[in-house]
């Protein structure tokens, strides 16, 4: 027992602890996008742009991983190549003591990416789109820990609304019952990844960063240990038509339902299909939003900071 007291499965990366330690600014990113979420080696290419954008933000990048059982915050670009080497699994909440115990390595979803977020300090994350209620929820009861993780864990996160695969209204819904307030930045409408608008509006607004960490600052004058949602539109440069995104949505739902693809594995085919059955436009409106949202995040960690 005291030797395991002794172990940690923890580790910041020096450049993470160092601005930690200062109060500095500071982003916490998740990986599953690099082992499951984007093709390869456009995953590491995304991965290396997503922390450029949170540098040129003002504050310090720290991409979470799973390391043969070492939570590693932080982890460089060699140690995030270990993610696309056959074997890496997909790790939520739920999986991080497997994990540990097993010694896996594997990219973190939004979910694990909290925990290890609130465990290391950090206060803002930045990733595409959470998980939520998914299409057919009714039926397959399938609802991603992203949500119940934000009710739990004091750090906001900066996304494009949730995943295309997921019913927006619920997935609303949902996040009002478990009480984390949800604010737009740069819209009124609750973004549908590809797209800026699920047809949903948003319950709170901000002007920009210095706003947000005006909430953030406010959830911790309150006492408050839940999270904070801030959803931003995908560029309008990139953002995809509704009508087209749900065409292809139900395309691949009924793909996915034919080959009984199911669990963990859903989203990832959900994604990987609907860059096929829009020739490419997904992925490029992706990496678009991903950008954007890891910029603003660092805008927010800096004025949080500050």
């Amino acid at each position: 027992m005291a030797a395991d007291r002794m172990r940690t499965p923890f580790k910041l990366a020096e450049p993470v602890r160092q601005a930690l330690a200062a109060g500095r600014p500071v982003v916490a990113l998740e990986s599953a996008v690099v082992s499951h979420g984007l093709p390869h080696p456009v995953s590491l290419d995304a991965a290396a742009r997503l922390e450029a954008a949170v540098r040129a933000a003002g504050a310090v990048p720290a991409t979470v991983a799973v390391l043969a059982g070492e939570l590693v915050v932080g982890a460089s670009p060699e140690e995030l190549a270990r993610l696309v080497e056959p074997g890496a699994v997909k790790l939520a909440a739920r999986d991080l003591p497997a994990a540990v115990v097993r010694r896996l390595t594997g990219g973190t979803t939004v979910s694990a990416t909290l925990a290890a977020a609130e465990g290391a300090g950090i206060a803002v994350l930045a990733t595409g789109g959470i998980g939520g209620v998914h299409l057919g929820a009714e039926v397959t009861g399938d609802v991603s820990p992203d949500l119940v993780e934000l009710s739990r864990r004091a750090v906001a996160v900066v996304c494009s609304g949730a995943k295309a695969v997921c019913d927006a209204g619920r997935t609303l819904e949902y996040l009002e019952t478990l009480g984390v307030p949800v604010v737009g930045v740069g819209t009124g409408r609750f973004p549908c990844f590809y797209a800026a608008d699920s047809g949903y509006a948003v319950p709170f607004t901000a002007s920009g960063p210095d706003e947000v960490a005006r909430w953030i600052r406010a959830l911790r004058r309150l006492g408050e240990r839940r999270g904070l949602l801030v959803v931003h539109p995908v560029p309008a440069r990139a953002a995809l038509d509704p009508g087209t995104v749900r065409a292809a949505v139900g395309q691949a739902r009924r793909e996915a339902e034919a080959r009984g693809v199911a669990g963990k594995d859903l989203t990832p085919y959900l994604l990987a299909a609907l860059n096929r059955l829009t020739a490419g436009k997904t992925l490029e409106t992706n990496l678009a939003l991903l950008e954007a949202n890891a910029a603003l995040a660092g805008r927010i960690a800096t004025a949080l900071a500050g």
